[in-house]
C-alpha cells in the first residue's frame, strides 16, 4: 500500500491530529486542524496526488532570516496541499527513519537539536576534544536534483507510486512569483514540508562515513560539527566534510566555518559548551537582544503615532515576547525558554536577557535609556505581566526534579546522572 493512499485515510489523519495536539499546539491551530479533517478538506487534494500536472505551483517569497537583514527563499504550497504535505512528511519521516545514521538529529521523530547536544556533552574527554563546526550555504534551494533522485528511488523502491509524485513534483520547473509562473532552480524547495526528509537523505552517506568510523559527529540538516584528539585530525575531518560536499555540488558558508579548542570549547545549534558548562550560545542572544531592540523601537514609534499611554506599548511589548519564550507554536511542543531549560546548566545567558528586556520595558514606560530608566521599578514591570526567564528556568528544574523522584519511586531506572536539567523532547 502506497503512503499515498493513506492520505484519504480518517484514522490517519485522526491520528496525526493527536499528534499534533500532544505537542501542547495553540488552541487556534489545533482548531484549524480540527476543522479541515472533519471538513474533509484533504480528500480534493489526495485525489489529485496520482496526477502530478494537477498539483498547484508553488509560490515563491523571499523573507527575512532569524529577523536579520539577511534573506532567504522559501516556496509556499495552498494551505490544503500544504496541510496534506505535513501529514505526508509526518508518514515519511516516520517509515523510512531506520535508513539514517544515529547521528543526524534533524526531522526525526523522537529527536531533536537538544539530543545532539546532549549526546556531544557526554563523549568521552569531550573536555580534551578539538572541534570543526560548518554550515553549508543555502542548502536546501542548492541540492542537486539529479543526484538526489537516484537516491530517492532506491529509498523508495517499494513505494513506485510515491517515487512518481515526488520526483515529479521536485522536476516541475515553474514556480509563482508575483502571482506568474516562472522557471526557477529551486533544488528541494526550503519551507515546503517535505523538503525536510529531501535534506536527510541527501547527505546520507557523509553520516554514514563518520557513524562507521566511531567519529564523534551530529549533523542538523545544514548545521555540522566533527570531534578530534588533535588539530591535525580536525584538520582531516573538515577535508573529508568539504569533499563530500563539493561531490554534492554544494559548499560551505565560509562565515560560519570554525575551529574549536579544548580550551575555547564549542558552539552548536544555539547552545555553548566550556568546561562542563552549557549555556545559550553568544549569537543566540545577540539575535535575541536584536529582535528586541527592534520591536521597542517600533511600539515606541506606534505610541507616539497614535498618542497613546507608555504602559500601552509596554504591555504590548511584554505579551510579544512572553509568547515568544515561554508559550508553544504550531510546530514545536516547547517554547523557546523550555528548549534551552532541558539542555543548560548555567544562567548566565538568561540574566542577561532578562535585564535587556527589562530595560527595554523600562524605555518604553519612561522614554529613557538613561539611569532615568529606573524610574520604572521592576514591581511595576511584573504588575504589567512581565516575567523573568532565571525565574522560570529554576522552577522548570524543581519540576523535573520532582518528576524524576517520582519516576523512581515508583520503581522506575534513575535518570541518566549527565543530564541535569530533564529531558523533555522535542519529538518531531
Amino acid at each position: 500500500m502506497s503512503l499515498l493512499e493513506k492520505l484519504s485515510d480518517p484514522a490517519v489523519w485522526e491520528g496525526f491530529y493527536s499528534y499534533k495536539t500532544g505537542l501542547a499546539c495553540p488552541k487556534a491551530f489545533t482548531k484549524e486542524l480540527r476543522e479541515f479533517i472533519d471538513g474533509k478538506r484533504y480528500l480534493p487534494v489526495s485525489e489529485r496526488l496520482f496526477d502530478v500536472p494537477s498539483f498547484p505551483l508553488p509560490r515563491k517569497a523571499v523573507i527575512s532570516k532569524m529577523g536579520s537583514t539577511k534573506k532567504r527563499t522559501v516556496y509556499i504550497y495552498p494551505e490544503p496541499e500544504n496541510t496534506v504535505l505535513k501529514l505526508l512528511t509526518y508518514l515519511l519521516l516516520r517509515k523510512y527513519d531506520v535508513i539514517f545514521s544515529g547521528n543526524l538529529y534533524s526531522f526525526r521523530p523522537g529527536r531533536s537539536a537538544k539530543d545532539a547536544m546532549r549526546k556531544l556533552i557526554r563523549t568521552p574527554g569531550i573536555r580534551g576534544l578539538y572541534a570543526y563546526k560548518v554550515d553549508i550555504s543555502n542548502y536546501f534551494n542548492s541540492v542537486d536534483l539529479s543526484l538526489l533522485l537516484p537516491a530517492l528511488k532506491e529509498t523508495l523502491s517499494g513505494d513506485p507510486e510515491l517515487y512518481l509524485f515526488l520526483s515529479g513534483l521536485l522536476k516541475v520547473p515553474l514556480v509563482l512569483e508575483e502571482g506568474k509562473p516562472v522557471e526557477e532552480e529551486k533544488g528541494i524547495m526550503a519551507g515546503t514540508p517535505l523538503s525536510s526528509f529531501y535534506a536527510n537523505l541527501f547527505l546520507k552517506e557523509m553520516d554514514e562515513w563518520f557513524e562507521e568510523r566511531r567519529i564523534p559527529y551530529a549533523r542538523y540538516s545544514d548545521d555540522v560539527i566533527v570531534f578530534a584528539d588533535s588539530p591535525e585530525k580536525a584538520e582531516e575531518y573538515a577535508d573529508v566534510i568539504r569533499s563530500f560536499l563539493s561531490g554534492r555540488c554544494l559548499s560551505v558558508n565560509p562565515a560560519k566555518e570554525e575551529f574549536f579548542t579544548p580550551e575555547t570549547g564549542f558552539t552548536f545549534l544555539g547552545f555553548s559548551y566550556r568546561n562542563g558548562a552549557v549555556d545559550i550560545a553568544p549569537a543566540t542572544i545577540r539575535k535575541l537582544k536584536d529582535k528586541m531592540r527592534r520591536k521597542a523601537r517600533a511600539l515606541e514609534r506606534w505610541r507616539d503615532r497614535n498618542g497613546l499611554e507608555r504602559e500601552r506599548a509596554a504591555k504590548a511589548f511584554i505579551r510579544v515576547f512572553n509568547r515568544k519564550l515561554m508559550e508553544s507554536s504550531p510546530d514545536n511542543d516547547l517554547s523557546w525558554s523550555r528548549w534551552f531549560f532541558s539542555v543548560i546548566n548555567r544562567t548566565d545567558s538568561l540574566q542577561v536577557i532578562d535585564r535587556y528586556a527589562a530595560d527595554n520595558v523600562r524605555f518604553l514606560l519612561t522614554g529613557k535609556r538613561t539611569k532615568g530608566r529606573f524610574n520604572a521599578r521592576y514591581t511595576d514591570l511584573k504588575a504589567l505581566g512581565f516575567q523573568s526567564l532565571v525565574h522560570a528556568y529554576y522552577a522548570f528544574e524543581k519540576e523535573e526534579r520532582e518528576k524524576t523522584s517520582g519516576q523512581n519511586a515508583g520503581g522506575n531506572e534513575p535518570q541518566d546522572p549527565g543530564n541535569q536539567t530533564g529531558s523533555a523532547d522535542n519529538a518531531k
